[in-house]
């Protein structure tokens, strides 16, 4: 669907759909993974983490669930929601685990003696969010690049070279046999063909203005950008 939104994803999946539940668990619980190793620093078994991370997506696709919770805010952005979401169950293992140690000291688990860093915590969901976002995008210009022939294919090439291997332009067009010049002209056309792929993607996951799509963009290129 052209108008398809992170929120019409979430509906599908919400009523069983099981390819829309398989692209929720792809796009998101990745995030919620990260965020649950951040705050716990491995005093959960891996199998607790997997269980925690499980209870996250039934919260969210479940009658009254997040989705439902919030269905007034349907048109804005999901992760604000699902980081909410990944706390709230955050909290519920813990208080559980506080019981535990109540009531028998021996049995508990680590996790209720070391305090939760949630600041910390919540900018590793942040800037997995961001990654997450940049590499889609990336899928999505190469998707395009595919249907737009050689040349596109080419320009997705130059712009993996400079921002993951780290090449410069003039050593390149030394390799390609081409005049730096065409190739700095090239990259031009790919970062731009680049931002267009995050804005259609960022559309997907935040629907709302473009003005609104552009800020988002700034802030999780910032997110990345952070040391």
């Amino acid at each position: 669907m052209a108008d398809a939104t992170c929120w019409t994803l979430i509906e599908c999946a919400a009523a069983g759909d099981r390819g829309a539940r398989e692209a929720f668990a792809e796009h998101y619980l990745p995030l919620v993974r990260d965020y649950l190793e951040a705050r716990w620093r491995a005093r959960l078994s891996r199998t607790e983490l997997e269980d925690a991370v499980q209870d996250v997506f039934l919260e969210c696709l479940k009658s009254e669930g997040v989705l439902e919770r919030n269905r007034e805010r349907r048109g804005r952005g999901f992760r604000g929601y699902l980081l909410g979401a990944v706390r709230n169950v955050a909290l519920r293992i813990e208080e559980r685990g506080a019981r535990r140690l109540d009531g028998d000291r021996h049995s508990a688990s680590e996790l209720e003696l070391v305090p939760a860093d949630e600041p910390s915590s919540s900018r590793v969901f942040d800037r997995s969010w961001a990654a997450t976002i940049m590499r889609q995008a990336a899928g999505r210009q190469q998707e395009e690049a595919r249907a737009g022939g050689v040349e596109a294919l080419r320009r997705v090439e130059l712009l993996r070279r400079i921002f993951q291997d780290g090449q410069r332009i003039a050593d390149i067009a030394r390799e390609w046999g081409e005049p730096p010049e065409e190739l700095h002209r090239q990259y031009a056309r790919a970062r731009k063909e680049f931002a267009g792929a995050l804005r259609e993607i960022v559309a997907f996951h935040a629907p709302g203005s473009d003005a609104a799509i552009e800020r988002e963009c700034a802030e999780l290129i910032g997110l990345l950008g952070e040391g």
